[in-house]
């Protein structure tokens, strides 16, 4: 397969030293937009294919595992693993197959003709097909406790981090579909679920609504609001507001999930391709987007299941689509 430019994709600094990045390079046969699980398998596989592949990772590379602490349910780490250094070995095992990293953050893209165009603050990529994994952000409720408490008993992902909270009193923020299958979720190892509504019902399904009412396990603390988070090292105690009443109460926890969505990453193509009214990356056939030569992989478009592993798949999925698509484009 012929390379979108000729030379090497990085320059070594010394035999033992460290691989830097050639940022004088520039054209690529496949740009990848983001540096989660998504974006490094796809990485893996597109270098593997032979293609010469950039990531652009942005200024926080890894996605939201960097935020994490241990990772128990991503195969192949018997005694679970970091999130940080599931990330950093995924990154190193990209680059060792021949990926180029780059960490600047893309502001523009210009996919109305080929190559695409992928811009950052410094420099203007080109690629014959680009992969979107640029995955979703959970919503915030703005509390200072949350950043000082990320990854410490504040989490935004019951299934990921639920196990680790057994025989605990739990707090669950919000009232969709989502705050509602993961309280529920968690009532499998909670002692109590605690879940803490701005409103005075669920704005849930009515099978979702009518599980959870009948669950003893869930305890409901309708037109309140968390204002606050506290503990030492870790949560343990949740500061609650009446919005009606002003009445405060203080609960002791061992965690607390915030369930009041995600907002995908996807500003920046909100004129480029079709997005859902989410603003989730729509898929017209298995990866591909609305424009021929633009994929997409993860969280970007996946509002389901929101896993690491599966984040990882649909990279995996991406390249193979990928490497179908511009074997036939040579081909024409």
């Amino acid at each position: 397969m012929m390379s979108a430019d000729s030379g090497s994709a990085v320059l070594e600094t010394k035999d033992d030293g460290p691989k830097i990045p050639d940022k004088k390079k520039t054209k690529f046969d496949v740009v990848i937009i983001g540096a989660g699980p998504s974006g490094y398998t796809a990485g893996i596989y597109c270098s593997r294919a032979g293609y010469d592949t950039l990531i652009l990772s942005g200024v926080l590379p890894g996605g939201q595992l960097v935020n994490t602490t241990e990772v128990e349910n991503y195969p192949g780490f018997e005694n679970g693993i970091m999130g940080p250094d599931l990330m950093i070995d995924m990154r190193k095992q990209s680059q060792r197959m021949g990926t180029t990293i780059i960490d600047d953050e893309v502001v523009d893209v210009d996919f109305r003709r080929k190559p695409f165009k992928v811009l950052t603050a410094s420099e203007e990529y080109e690629g014959r097909a680009v992969i979107i994994a640029t995955g979703a952000t959970p919503r915030k409720m703005g509390l200072e406790g949350e950043e000082t408490f990320g990854g410490k008993g504040v989490s935004y992902c019951a299934t990921c981090d639920g196990p680790f909270f057994r025989n605990q009193d739990i707090v669950v923020v919000g009232g969709g579909d989502s705050a509602i299958e993961e309280a529920t979720f968690l009532t499998k190892f909670a002692t109590t679920v605690h879940l803490v509504h701005r409103r005075d019902e669920l704005r849930a399904s009515k099978i979702m609504q009518e599980r959870a009412l009948h669950n003893e396990k869930i305890k409901f603390h309708w037109d309140s609001a968390v204002i606050d988070i506290k503990g030492d090292q870790k949560v343990q105690q949740a500061v609650l507001k009446n919005l009606k009443t002003n009445e405060e109460t203080t609960l002791d926890i061992g965690g607390l999930f915030v369930a009041i969505g995600h907002n995908p990453n996807t500003e920046l193509f909100k004129k480029q391709i079709e997005l859902d009214d989410k603003g989730y990356v729509v898929l017209k056939n298995k990866t591909h987007t609305s424009i021929e030569g633009i994929f997409a992989a993860g969280d970007v478009h996946d509002r389901e299941y929101r896993q690491a592993i599966t984040a990882a798949a649909f990279g995996c999925m991406a390249a193979i689509d990928i490497d179908k698509y511009l074997t036939e484009d040579a081909d024409k």
